[in-house]
């Protein structure tokens, strides 16, 4: 590309590509990517953005265009590479000036500049480092700032490079730097002081960016480029110097207002310093140790006495408390039980941990916690008035205290408590009788648990308060349920269950919104626990499933809605098919719900919740849900819809439970199973569901099941079996079993594809157990259940093997014999014994061959299967199952599904339950006698061992 001519020519095509009009747009978006692969294309990019005439966003586009390249093109090893040749000219090229007049285009230039450093520095880029320092030096203030804005992105980026020679590189790096980056960022910090004094804004602005930037910069040197820091007395300095740095900026914010130009900027470094402290303790704790008693002394006293008023912020003051968080929970601190087994450097910590935090701090710290922080604030009580649901929402994040101030020092107040709890239990117990400190108490919930008769406060005081029905008590009747849903699950007495849930019945009809929601979630928490008893619930059950169905109506958040629909599917869960005269409104309500929450996946997860619990505790009435079911179980496992990758997990649970609870097979249940390939396909973890829902069709209606789709699967199956782990083939093999014995006569015909990879697999004497296991037991199927089609399959691996049918049977017959321990289930063993002994009566010499080992198995297992009545001393089997017997459920077991009935039925019908392995025995050796006759016979038993003959004799007594 010739520079000059090609310059107009992509000017012209990238001007084109910021049109608003597709025509134009579209056709020179494809120009430029048939360039992004052409010689000197970057080299064109880089005159057009650093030339600060032409049009801004032309030059925006070259920007991103040459980062982008940078990312597909720069390495050596990449398809169209740039030559070296080109790339040293664009690496010149980028540090001649810096002196880019929008900051936009500066800071993605800066970026770019660390995307090339990435990879070049400092090997083939020695000239960047050095060249960025002369930069940051000079007076001009454009160039000065961009140089600096350069030198952080470069330095934030090569620290996070983690591989061991690069860190190395940043190592050697930082050591070579760092005493010019701390007189950089020292000279800017003085500067800003002295002009902040003046009142010049603009140059405060100014020298304030660069505090930033330099202190940015110092940031990654000292968190990232160092192995022991402690051992460097620069670094060390630096972090020292932060408190009396901290304190001179904090000092600032009195003559700098609130609305102030500067007031961000200046929040932004305080802040910047607090996490310089919090990144090197979590990253070095050990060499924080000399820091430990400077950042409590400072975080306490700016915290949690009047030192802090005026300056304080919200943001710093969650930092501070997450500081000494980490101080106190930093495991690298907590001597072991027995102290001689700590590392020195541990002691040195602790002892100092414990120097700081007396009985007088300790209790200034909590008696601010409790009395100060923890108060409702104006905003947060405007909050409650003006968006109930946002509040609630904003009380109950997940990482919010990291950056929020109620969820921080409740967080702080735990983590305080638990370390220290014999110190802080007395003072928390004094205040419980001058102040309501009932979030305190909740908190601490489990360090309380021996020193507060929690069913006496619940009785004699936090009852009669929920009771209070006047407007200004809202505050404590919601604080009052929150507390007794901490308290549930530590200790409350069974007996006072029935009084809560008729304070739950009246608090959800509560006229504040947020108290309503507060009590369903101690509902869910009482309904939750261990020791929820059901009998003691349904008095109650009506008046709470109708009020909580009103509440999931009234609020309008996602959020809240979802929290609410969790409520009730805890509800429907714990109490099962007690449910069901309940939920009519809900089932009504569901699919409108539904068809509003289009736009939010996470809604619709909790629906698909709610429908599980729903359906299992409808049972079989739920085929009434199957207008509205099926479509949502279509939608959600249905691949080529976006909304599967948030709904698949959940669509399939419900998938399941469906085919569990179903009477019968539906045209519509059928056609579902259409999604089931592409699922297969994705081999992701969702497999095992997969396969259960497949099983669930076969019991549910095998033949028509089959007939439809087992051309298919065994399509899917083959190509499983090729690529799928040892656990996911015992898996697919289990669902073929399956099949073979629900319908033995379309099983094996649907499933012939896989059937000769068992059979070989048996003959090569497949290493696996478990897999040999599995094979053993869809053959045994296949032999006992349908033995033309077992003749037909022999003659096909005959075929294959080139080797006689007799040959091959005496092969499988032995190796099924050597490997009959690998089988560990009792069933499959009996089966293994009925197949092997269907052979018989013979006189196919192969087969008398193999008799010694036929009657090993089945002796093996009578011994497994046989019982001794030790009244008539005879034997029984017991695995034979009789019509009359009936599962008794215990109170705390599930009602029996339709497919449990299901599979109870199929059991009454499989030849492992139904026919008696003595018997079997003794009629196939009494028709080989007869086939035989008595010599023959003879002769054909002196082949077994005579122990195996004894035992054989015992088990047949009788007969």
């Amino acid at each position: 590309m010739d520079l000059n001519s090609a310059s107009t020519v992509v000017l012209r095509v990238l001007t084109q590509a910021t049109s608003q009009d597709t025509t134009v747009l579209k056709p020179a978006e494809e120009q430029l990517k048939q360039w992004e692969t052409q010689p000197g294309f970057y080299s064109v990019l880089l005159n057009i953005f650093t030339n600060h005439t032409l049009d801004i966003n032309v030059r925006w586009l070259a920007v991103l265009y040459f980062k982008n390249g940078i990312d597909r093109y720069w390495r050596r090893v990449a398809p169209h590479a740039l030559s070296e040749e080109e790339k040293s000219t664009l690496r010149a090229g980028l540090i001649t000036n810096f002196n880019e007049p929008i900051n936009q285009i500066a800071t993605q230039i800066a970026v770019l500049i660390a995307k090339v450093a990435r990879l070049d520095c400092p090997r083939q880029w020695p000239e960047l480092i050095p060249t960025l320092i002369e930069s940051v030096k000079v007076q001009d203030d454009l160039r000065q700032h961009r140089a600096l804005l350069t030198f952080y992105h470069v330095t934030k980026t090569l620290a996070s490079k983690r591989l061991a020679a690069d860190r190395k590189l940043f190592y050697d790096l930082a050591s070579g730097i760092y005493n010019f980056a701390c007189s950089l960022w020292n000279h800017h910090t003085d500067t800003f002081l002295q002009q902040v004094s003046c009142g010049n804004e603009a140059a405060v602005q100014s020298s304030l960016e660069r505090t930033l930037l330099s202190l940015k910069v110092l940031r990654k040197l000292t968190v990232n480029g160092f192995v022991e820091p402690h051992k460097n007395i620069e670094v060390m300095g630096f972090l020292h110097g932060i408190f009396e740095r901290l304190r001179q900026f904090l000092d600032c914010s009195r003559s700098i207002g609130t609305n102030n130009v500067c007031r961000d900027r200046l929040e932004k470094t305080i802040i910047l310093f607090t996490k310089v402290l919090l990144d090197f303790l979590d990253q070095h704790p050990f060499s924080f140790t000399p820091l430990i008693q400077r950042s409590l002394e400072f975080s306490v006293s700016y915290v949690f006495t009047e030192v802090g008023d005026g300056v304080t912020f919200e943001r710093f003051i969650v930092q501070c408390m997450n500081l000494i968080k980490m101080i106190v929970k930093n495991y690298a601190y907590k001597p072991s039980k027995n102290f001689e087994d700590s590392s020195p450097e541990t002691l040195k910590a602790h002892k100092i941990k414990m120097a700081f935090f007396t009985y007088p701090t300790l209790t200034e710290i909590c008696r601010r916690l409790v009395s100060h922080y923890f108060l409702l604030t104006e905003e947060e009580l405007t909050m409650w008035e003006e968006d109930p649901e946002g509040f609630i929402v904003e009380e109950t994040g997940g990482d919010s205290w990291k950056y929020s101030l109620r969820p921080c020092t409740e967080v702080l107040f735990i983590d305080i408590f638990h370390e220290y709890n014999q110190t802080l239990t007395p003072v928390l117990l004094e205040m419980m009788q001058t102040l309501k400190v009932y979030n305190a108490v909740g908190l601490a919930a489990y360090e309380l648990f021996d020193s507060v008769d929690f069913d006496q406060w619940f009785k004699n005081q936090l009852l009669p308060e929920l009771q209070v029905i006047h407007s200004r008590y809202k505050p404590l009747r919601r604080r009052v349920i929150w507390l007794i849903g901490q308290w549930i699950s530590v200790k409350f007495k069974s007996d006072l269950r029935p009084v809560l849930y008729e304070a739950i019945c009246n608090l959800l009809q509560d006229q504040d919104l947020v108290v309503r929601i507060e009590t369903a979630t101690t509902l869910k928490l009482t309904v939750d626990d261990f020791e929820f008893r059901t009998d003691q619930f349904l008095p109650y059950l009506e008046t709470m499933f109708t009020l909580l169905f009103k509440l999931l109506q009234q609020v309008t958040e996602c959020d809240t809605k979802m929290h609410v629909l969790h409520v009730l599917s805890c509800v429907i869960e714990r109490v099962n098919m007690q449910i069901r005269p309940y939920v009519g409104c809900l089932v009504q309500y569901l699919p409108l719900l539904w068809k509003q929450s289009e736009e939010h996946n996470m809604l619709r997860c909790a629906i698909l919740t709610t429908l599980i619990h729903l359906v299992q505790g409808l049972g079989a009435d739920s085929k009434n849900l199957y207008p509205f079911l099926l479509p949502v179980i279509q939608l959600s496992t249905d691949v080529s819809q976006p909304p599967h990758v948030y709904l698949l997990e959940d669509g399939l649970e419900l998938w399941l439970v469906t085919l569990e609870n179903s009477p019968c097979i539906t045209p519509e249940l059928l056609r579902i199973f259409q999604n089931m390939s592409p699922l297969l396909e994705l081999s992701s973890e969702s497999l095992r569901t997969c396969f259960k829902i497949i099983n669930g069709y076969i019991f549910l209606s095998s033949t028509e099941f089959l007939q439809t789709y087992a051309m298919g699967l065994c399509q899917s199956f083959c190509e499983l079996l090729k690529e799928i782990t040892i656990e996911g083939q015992v898996h697919v093999l289990k669902v073929v079993e399956n099949a073979l014995k629900v319908n033995p006569v379309l099983g094996p015909q649907m499933f012939q594809p896989i059937l000769p990879c068992v059979f070989s697999g048996i003959i090569e004497g497949e290493r696996y157990p478990v897999v040999m296991s599995t094979y053993l037991g869809v053959m045994g199927r296949v032999l006992l259940q349908n033995t033309s089609f077992f003749s037909s399959l022999l003659n096909e691996m005959a075929h294959k093997f080139n080797q006689e049918m007799d040959q091959l049977l005496g092969n499988m017959i032995e190796m099924w014999v050597d490997r009959m321990d690998n089988i560990t289930q009792p069933e499959r063993r009996k089966l293994s014994a009925l197949a092997l002994l269907s052979l018989l009566p013979s006189d196919n010499s192969v087969i008398q061959d193999k008799f010694c080992g036929i009657i090993n198995i089945s002796v093996e297992g009578l011994h497994d299967v046989m019982t001794e009545d030790p009244e008539t001393r005879t034997y029984k089997d017991c695995m034979l199952m009789s019509h009359l017997e009936e599962p008794k459920a215990t109170e705390n077991e599930e009602p029996p599904t339709e497919q449990d009935k299901r599979e109870k039925i199929l059991a009454l019908k499989d030849p492992v339950h139904t026919v008696s392995l003595q018997q079997f025995i003794y009629e196939k050796l009494k028709a080989q006698q007869e086939l035989l006759g008595e010599q023959g016979f003879q002769s054909l038993m002196e082949t077994v061992d005579t122990e195996i003959v004894t035992q054989l004799q015992e088990f047949l007594q009788g007969f």
